[in-house]
């Protein structure tokens, strides 16, 4: 069992593994301590932030949140250039629920184990850090990259854990997608290289293609359409349970896409319009499409 590092060696920590930070308002004592517990803490999880209009504007909404998900939503912001932005500290909306079995194997130090429950507390237990890309297909700078890392190995190397302490919000959350396109096992690599002494040399944990295809955009999905990526949507709709095809799925976009995608939708709890069965920015990455 860990105990968070005060505010002040938090920021001695991060300036220590050479990224370059900036600090927001009052970061030290914005939180969300009043909800829960802030602690033990048991690793670092990093996330990409989705769709943004420019990094600053991110920045603020990570700091403040929004209606219905208060801020902090991490501690830092890492953006693009590999700036480490610090906009909260303690208890953070980041991480949510997730799996009991992913925070034993954590822990433990041990090789995770599939994410298929969300029922155990992760802002208590998570630094968390915000990435900036949009989760799209958006390609990561490598200076982005190896702040990631540095954060992260220094986090460990403070803790004295593994980069087995590294996870990624798709492997604590089911139907997460982040950070999209970053082979988390290759991540934990890098981390390890910082760990022993040894930085990676240039390549970045990236695979060759994201992860997932990226959301073409609502007006792709239309009569007339065909495409290997219709079929490949569709045959992730029959893999959750939401298949509503009597042949297929097939590469022409049909009614029976529609319904099904609307099957999905309401699966993530949409109902009226926002279950018309037109795929949209969201329940597209919640589906994790294969790029084909």
């Amino acid at each position: 069992m860990a105990k968070p590092l005060s505010a002040d060696q938090f920021l001695a920590v991060l300036k220590r593994s050479g990224v370059r930070v900036v600090e927001h308002g009052n970061w030290r004592t914005h939180n969300r301590n009043h909800k829960g517990a802030w602690g033990p803490v048991h690793g670092v999880m990093v996330h990409h932030t989705g769709p943004h209009a420019t990094e600053s504007a991110m920045v603020e909404l990570c700091r403040t949140g929004y209606t219905s998900l208060p801020g902090p939503l991490c501690h830092g912001v890492i953006d693009r250039s590999g700036t480490v932005h610090l906009v909260g500290y303690g208890r953070a909306n980041h991480a949510g629920s997730g799996d009991d079995d992913v925070l034993e194997a954590v822990i433990a130090e041990k090789p995770l184990t599939p994410d298929n429950e969300a029922n155990t507390d992760g802002n208590s237990h998570f630094y968390g850090f915000e990435c900036i890309n949009t989760g799209g297909g958006q390609t990561w700078p490598e200076v982005q990259l190896d702040a990631m890392h540095k954060v992260s190995a220094a986090l460990c190397q403070a803790h004295g854990w593994s980069e087995r302490s590294v996870i990624g919000h798709k492997e604590w959350q089911p139907g997460k997608p982040d950070p999209a396109g970053i082979s988390m096992d290759g991540f934990r690599t890098a981390v390890a290289k910082y760990l022993d002494g040894k930085p990676p040399s240039s390549t970045p944990p990236t695979e060759n293609k994201p992860e997932y295809a990226p959301f073409p955009g609502s007006d792709y999905f239309r009569t007339g359409r065909r495409s290997a990526l219709i079929t490949a949507m569709g045959k992730r709709l029959v893999a959750e349970g939401c298949g509503r095809y009597s042949r297929g799925p097939g590469p022409s976009w049909t009614e029976a896409d529609r319904r099904s995608y609307a099957a999905w939708q309401r699966k993530l709890g949409y109902s009226g319009d926002d279950a018309d069965g037109i795929p949209g920015p969201t329940s597209w990455a919640k589906l994790r499409v294969p790029r084909p």
